[in-house]
């Protein structure tokens, strides 16, 4: 479904990836890893239109690596934010409905009633999103505004974090249950090993710009270069 191909992003004299190359195949449910500053989300910036890195970004197919955002999102490609930005003065349902116009092109009030339901957010559809939400709340209105797109990929920037490990388990089921229900290809930024152990069935791990391993989550987590690069441990 997607494949990148030696991409490559350089802030000035900054390389924040360089040359990665890795495909998703549809269905998958990926975990993309690696300490703080190794790129992820620089990745899933060129990925969704963001950001114009060199190389390629095929998705189905099509080369989208110079397409615009919206033409991204109009092929399928949604994601969440790492910080909830909800729509000021606009109610949670209000702006499943700027996203779904932005990202499908269509209004569908009976597909966004589906997404606020599954979502928990169904009681919560007439309140302001800004500032009239706690944090999971927030975090479930971020991936309420992508599935609100209408996506095929979706893209979850670190959707787990700052919940506690509760908190994380019910939401790593609610995207399971996603995952299902809306045939979805997710890969999923996250720090906690447990939640990419128990949802992703293959990891891909950056470290300063370029991927150093790509398997089985647990194999993935065993390899020593993955160690090093989180602990700061060297060969001797």
């Amino acid at each position: 479904m997607l494949a990148l191909e030696a991409v490559t992003v350089r802030f000035g004299g900054l390389v924040a990836l360089r040359e990665v190359s890795f495909t998703v195949a549809q269905g998958e449910v990926l975990g993309l890893v690696g300490p703080n500053g190794a790129g992820k989300t620089t990745l899933f910036n060129a990925i969704s239109g963001l950001i114009r890195p060199r190389g390629r970004i095929l998705f189905e197919d099509r080369d989208i690596t110079r397409a615009p955002l919206h033409r991204r999102a109009r092929l399928g490609i949604g994601r969440s934010f790492q910080i909830p930005q909800p729509m000021k003065h606009l109610t949670v349902r209000e702006n499943l409905e700027v996203a779904q116009v932005f990202g499908a092109g269509r209004r569908d009030p009976a597909r966004l009633t589906e997404i606020l339901e599954v979502m928990d957010l169904g009681g919560q559809a007439d309140r302001e999103a800004d500032g009239a939400l706690a944090l999971q709340e927030l975090k479930r209105l971020e991936i309420a505004k992508a599935l609100a797109t209408e996506p095929r990929l979706l893209l979850l920037d670190e959707v787990l974090a700052g919940l506690e490990s509760g908190a994380k388990r019910a939401f790593a089921a609610k995207l399971r249950e996603l995952h299902a229900r809306f045939a979805l290809t997710i890969v999923i930024v996250e720090h906690d090993i447990e939640t990419i152990l128990g949802l992703c069935s293959r990891a891909v791990v950056l470290d300063f710009g370029q991927v150093i391993a790509d398997g089985a989550p647990a194999a993935v987590f065993r390899d020593p270069k993955v160690v090093a690069s989180y602990t700061g441990a060297v060969d001797a």
